[in-house]
């Protein structure tokens, strides 16, 4: 595969996503430029629970598990597969990690930092805020969904812990 057309196919990655939705295909590729590849083994960690935080990823393949400790035993939240992403919100406030995630596959991921955000906003103001807004619009969804669910549970419903989370299994 060329050089060009693996730029063309992470292009079409990013523009699937709601995190980069509208953006222009010179700006995806002004940030692909200034972001970095991570491999990450099954098993391996991309980040953990009270790390700092400063970049998110795009998953390019396999699959991870977002994981949070409770009482000294790891539960997790979700699974990402390619085409998801994850640390977003550390774009948005620069906490500490709120959980960690560990690949369950050999994972391929695109690591965008608070750095190559800056550096689009010094190029393009207007496409950097289209960005931020996306991203604010996918935490505030995915914080729509947790609140659903706390709701759910305190009037009886589903209990919240069999809906979405399951113990972590030993890596």
């Amino acid at each position: 595969m060329t050089a060009g057309s693996l730029r063309a196919q992470r292009i079409e990655l990013l523009q699937r996503m709601p995190v980069f939705g509208a953006i222009r295909d010179d700006t995806l590729s002004l940030l692909l430029e200034q972001a970095r590849l991570r491999d990450v083994a099954a098993g391996g960690w991309f980040f953990r629970e009270g790390d700092r935080a400063d970049s998110m990823f795009v998953l390019e393949s396999g699959e991870v598990a977002v994981i949070r400790t409770w009482h000294g035993e790891d539960w997790v939240l979700h699974k990402l597969a390619a085409g998801d992403c994850f640390g977003e919100m550390a774009l948005m406030d620069l906490a500490p990690r709120s959980a960690s995630v560990r690949a369950e596959a050999p994972c391929s991921a695109i690591e965008i930092g608070a750095g190559d955000l800056l550096h689009l906003f010094e190029h393009d103001p207007e496409q950097f805020a289209l960005i931020q807004m996306n991203i604010g619009r996918e935490v505030c969804r995915r914080l729509r969904a947790a609140d659903d669910l706390l709701f759910r549970e305190r009037q009886g419903g589903t209990p919240l812990a069999a809906e979405i989370l399951f113990k972590a299994t030993p890596s």
